[in-house]
């Protein structure tokens, strides 16, 4: 009896966990499609050197979220790292590209340090998913 509670309560805990893989594939989809539309803002308009870097922080990063998504579905990564680290793609990402995106639009920033603070939010990310990897599963 006890193990039947215990084989359930690792099920219910995997699906409590899949409204979130939903959201962040969904995420990952709008970033990709942003990322598209600044790469081709960038190739037809004068002086959109602002936009390239925005376009590819998105396009790679939601890749990434993607890939921490299926990591933490198959087990091979911790799943509450996968879940911080992707999320942290997607926080970060939308404050490095949106600064810049931002400043050469509207010609101001989002707030002061928004970009480096997008991009420190990065590496963390990366290294929450490096740990995540590295850090033994339990059961």
């Amino acid at each position: 009896m006890l193990k039947w509670y215990t084989n359930f309560g690792k099920w219910a805990l995997a699906m409590s966990k899949i409204p979130l893989y939903r959201i962040l594939v969904i995420l990952a989809g709008i970033m990709g499609a942003d990322g598209v539309i600044l790469a081709a803002v960038a190739a037809h308009q004068s002086d959109a050197t602002r936009l390239l870097p925005a376009s590819s922080m998105l396009l790679f990063h939601a890749t990434a979220v993607l890939a921490a998504v299926a990591l933490a579905e198959r087990g091979v990564v911790s799943a509450r790292g996968a879940l911080a680290a992707a999320f942290g793609f997607v926080v970060a990402s939308a404050l490095f590209a949106g600064d810049l995106t931002l400043r050469h639009f509207a010609g101001h920033n989002l707030f002061p340090m928004a970009a480096p603070t997008g991009g420190t939010l990065l590496i963390a990310s990366w290294l929450v998913l490096a740990v995540a990897a590295a850090w033994p599963r339990r059961g």
